[in-house]
């Protein structure tokens, strides 16, 4: 707890505005949920802000300090300050005050006690005061601190308390690390602290719903005050100022700009019950915030810190290799190729290798080999740079001249690489064994422990990246790339970096990877999913190394006329959008686009964003065009091809390799819960294939001359899998005997004959048969078919009580993963659902929808992964020279010559019906529908 401290001049208080670090840490850490920490507790609440709030607190009262803490110097006296939960004194001025704020996200409202227990565990003051915001408790503060001769620390970025900045009073932001002195507001609004009551009083505040006065921003304010010294003076002439517009806006507004100058200025006399003196810091109770962080917030990473800094012991376990600590020191950088050959011997006899490739490009077809890092045993790694310096002019860096040729590196490494019995490891494996493969090596015998992590973690972590693991596993944080090499219009290449900086990193990267690996594998067993990468996984990373350099050759000429084609009819649209409009206006704009729809146009149902403006979301004009507004039928449409243009028709134009003349997608093995493949770089998985449009596209994609395209695809693998899993008798019945499944379902349903069946109530069968896969609500199904919600709750309800067994598969999935935390495929993958016994509702449905769902897409994408592993093998085979290029969510693209098209049809179809298995005995025959064209889209 806190200590009353004498307060004087060589006194610093620290108050930290914790209201607005709540959202900040929550924002900020929301997005990379999975990383160093889970963010959730086992029973589901989000910790998100917590862990954020936590680790800011911890660098601003330990050691740890960054160059800009350092230089305003450590706290004597602290204290964080919230904002209460009522309303200020500012809402009886204007009853509008902060009046549009959306609510908090759900996510974040059980956080608030959360992080107020959290700062008391720290043993620090929590002060919040009813009809008062946090920003006057902290003006208060900081005027009885200056009233000491004390120095106060403001821990924001907030523009609101810019006006409290003295010579005796900074604010310091721990999030960009910067000290906020008179001289960076000045460069900021261009005007100093002094002013910036004014300034916020005639720009007006749009998050808080100050008015202010129209057309008035920080320049303009800055130069008003500069010439006119005041606010008061500034109102009193504004008949003198010269431009019409301004000065007219200044005499409407008048009382605005008074109303909102009260209502910016803080309160420096609040009422405190703290008197500065009793914020002293107080020294910590190391193991009792410890307890706290591990026992309450179930946090792993800080409390260790935490052990280490106050003496406590750190628990360790037998399987870490945390027993040698990462230390730079046991990195070394080899140039001679005696001792690359020794340190291969030593490899030998080991019997594993960590390996990890340095590239100029994260494109591996289009990468030059910058070098290569290795490590054999934890705390020791090596960086063989092989080029560095390619595309440096100025070679008078000694070290540049000393590196090894590339081929004499991989002449010493390619015995290791090419022996089963020396066991590689890497993480994304993928890429470096691309790279390698370019360079004719095909590396067997490996690990991928970004591979066993998502086999042990699928679902809970949703971050496999070594950086992520690393932190997760190793608690430590290893150099971050852009550190490295910069960013933006500073960044380099790679092989810009000189070796000297280059090294550590590289060989951080081979020294975590072999750590993690003994650890990752041994979870991967433990967890009893070591099965699913060992025969899945693992043996998949090959096959899709050749895929990624085989690519698809696409049509660029095609490609243009399609550009071409779709920029005529977004004119078009275009044109119809301003003629009903009256007006012109930038339809890339979302801003535009809502002052017209709703604001000139009156169009009913607009929505107002938290920053005040009005939604154009999808679903806002998609409602609208359902209701028959022509405009908003004309900007969707106009989206719609804008989209196409810039995502695929001009993108893969772009993508296509100067060399190979193909396309490289790169496909992602870790990114989903369920199991499947993504497509990166570009996103060839995401082409729409249910508009004309979308087909025209596919039509680009075509085989090099004298070959054909074959397109093999599951028929309802999904529909089949529910069918087996939940022991649906009529689906499996329809099945075996191939009638068409949703006209069955609309029967079954609806009660109508199959014969002359409207198509409009099959579709609606359709469309409940995959959206019950998919968890799919009342709502949306009435979205999806345009019809009212308690008709589609009477649709769902018919469903259940004709496929009862669909019901209890969802009820008995559901209180399973909740027992368990997870749920399985057929084959034994997991996918863990962490949220399953959420308190809020959206979240909790969210991870029953998921638990509902992952094992019928996790099953389907298992045995599309099944079929994939054994293709090449079934090619071989039949000596066919087809090629696999694509894998398409439940279809297989694949390139062969004309006259092999009918053989290689055949032996696709048989390896895919038959990749589940005999040991899994499936009660409904899995179907494959193979087509063969001269481009993707007759193919399909």
């Amino acid at each position: 707890m806190a200590q009353t401290l004498p307060l004087g001049p060589d006194s610093r208080l620290y108050l930290v505005d914790g209201s607005a670090y709540i959202f900040r840490a929550f924002h900020v850490l929301d997005r990379h949920a999975g990383g160093s920490e889970r963010f959730q507790k086992k029973d589901g609440t989000p910790t998100s802000a917590v862990f954020g709030f936590c680790n800011m607190l911890w660098k601003l009262v330990s050691d740890a300090h960054d160059a800009a803490q350092e230089e305003i110097g450590q706290p004597t006296h602290f204290a964080v300050v919230f904002d209460h939960s009522g309303e200020s004194f500012r809402n009886a001025l204007y009853d509008e005050y902060k009046a549009n704020r959306s609510a908090p996200p759900e996510d974040l409202v059980p956080q608030f006690p959360l992080v107020r227990d959290a700062t008391r565990a720290f043993g620090l003051p929590c002060l919040e005061m009813a009809g008062y915001e946090a920003d006057d408790i902290i003006a208060t503060h900081a005027r009885l601190a200056e009233e000491k001769g004390a120095e106060t620390v403001i821990v924001s970025s907030d523009k609101d308390l810019m006006q409290l900045i003295t010579d005796r009073t900074v604010m310091f932001d721990p999030m960009k690390n910067r000290i906020i002195d008179r001289q960076a507001v000045i460069e900021k609004f261009g005007a100093g602290p002094e002013r910036m009551i004014d300034m916020q009083a005639l720009m007006g505040d749009s998050t808080d719903n100050v008015p202010g006065v129209p057309g008035i921003g920080p320049k303009t304010a800055a130069q008003l005050l500069e010439d006119y010294g005041s606010l008061d003076a500034l109102l009193d002439r504004a008949d003198e100022i010269k431009q019409k517009k301004r000065r007219e806006m200044l005499i409407a507004h008048r009382e605005d700009a008074l109303l909102s100058r009260q209502l910016v200025t803080l309160d420096r006399h609040v009422p405190v019950e703290e008197a500065p003196e009793d914020l002293g810091l107080s020294p910590f109770d190391h193991a009792a915030l410890v307890r706290f962080l591990e026992d309450e917030m179930e946090f792993n990473t800080l409390p260790k810190r935490i052990r280490e800094a106050g003496g406590l012991e750190v628990p360790t376990t037998e399987a870490s290799p945390a027993a040698v600590p990462i230390d730079q020191n046991g990195y070394e950088i080899i140039f001679d190729p005696k001792i690359l050959r020794a340190l291969m011997a030593e490899a030998e006899e080991h019997g594993i290798i960590a390996i990890d490739t340095e590239t100029d490009n994260l494109e591996g077809m289009k990468a030059n080999l910058c070098g290569i890092s290795f490590s054999i045993v934890p705390g020791k790694a090596y960086y063989v740079p092989v080029g560095h310096g390619q595309t440096d002019l100025s070679l008078d860096d000694p070290e540049h001249s000393q590196q090894m040729s590339e081929a004499t590196a991989l002449d010493i490494l390619k015995p290791v690489l090419l022996d089963p019995s020396i066991l590689k490891v890497g993480q994304n494996l993928k890429y470096d064994l691309l790279i390698l493969r370019e360079r004719d090596i095909d590396v067997v015998g490996y690990d991928d422990t970004m591979l066993l992590s998502y086999a042990a973690d699928c679902g809970f972590a949703s971050l496999h990246g070594m950086d992520e693991l690393s932190k997760r596993h190793l608690g430590h944080e290893p150099i971050p790339y852009k550190e490295i090499v910069g960013t933006g219009k500073k960044q380099k290449t790679f092989g810009d970096v000189p070796i000297k900086d280059a090294y550590i990193y590289a060989a951080e990267d081979a020294d975590v990877t072999l750590r993690l690996h003994t650890i990752l594998k041994s979870r991967a067993i433990e967890s009893q999913v070591y099965t699913v990468y060992e025969t899945m996984d693992r043996p998949l990373v090959s096959v899709i190394t050749d895929m990624e350099r085989a690519g698809i050759k696409v049509d660029r000429d095609r490609l243009s006329a399609l550009s071409g084609e779709f920029a005529q009819r977004m004119a078009a649209h275009e044109a119809a959008v301003h003629d009903i409009a009256g007006e012109r206006f930038n339809l890339a704009s979302p801003k535009q686009i809502g002052d017209i729809l709703f604001g000139k146009l009156g169009l009913p149902g607009g929505k107002k964003t938290k920053t005040g403006a009005w939604s154009t979301a999808a679903d806002t004009l998609e409602t609208l065009a359902a209701d028959g507004a022509e405009i908003a039928q004309e900007i969707l449409s106009h989206r719609g091809l804008a989209k196409l243009k810039g995502t695929y028709t001009d993108a893969l134009s772009e993508s296509i390799h100067p060399k190979t003349g193909r396309v490289h997608t790169s496909f992602s093995l870790a990114s989903t819960t369920t199991g499947r493949l993504s497509s990166n770089d570009p996103n060839l998985q995401n082409i729409p294939i249910r508009t004309e449009d979308g087909r025209k596209i596919r039509e680009a994609f075509i085989p090099e001359d004298g070959n054909v395209l074959i397109s093999a695809d599951y028929s309802q693998i999904e529909l089949r899998l529910l069918a087996h899993i939940a022991e649906i008798g009529p689906l499996i019945e329809a099945f075996h005997q191939g009638l068409d499944i949703h006209a069955m379902t609309a029967a079954e349903v609806f009660g109508v004959p199959l014969e002359g069946m409207d198509p409009s109530i099959r579709r609606q069968a359709k469309a409940i048969n995959f959206g019950i896969i998919y968890g799919i609500s009342a709502f949306g199904l009435a979205r999806n078919l345009g019809i009212g919600r308690d008709e589609a709750s009477l649709f769902i309800k018919r469903y259940f009580e004709r496929f009862p067994g669909i019901k209890a598969y969802m009820d008995e999935t559901i209180e399973g993963a909740r027992v368990h935390g997870y749920v399985e495929t057929l084959f034994g993958r997991r996918s863990h659902t962490p949220n399953i016994k959420a308190k809020q509702p959206n979240i909790r449905m969210g991870a029953e929808r998921q638990a509902i769902n992952a094992p019928i897409q996790g099953s389907a994408a298992d045995i599309v992964k099944r079929a994939m592993i054994r293709v090449p093998a079934a090619l071989a085979a039949h000596r066919l020279s087809a090629k696999m290029l694509l894998q398409v969510h439940d279809e297989l693209v694949v390139e062969c010559p004309a006259d092999q098209a009918d053989e290689t049809a055949a032996v696709l179809k048989d390896v895919m019906e038959g990749a589940a298995g005999p040991a899994l005995s499936l009660s409904v025959p899995l179907v494959v529908e193979a087509g063969q064209g001269a481009s993707w889209e007759q193919a399909h």
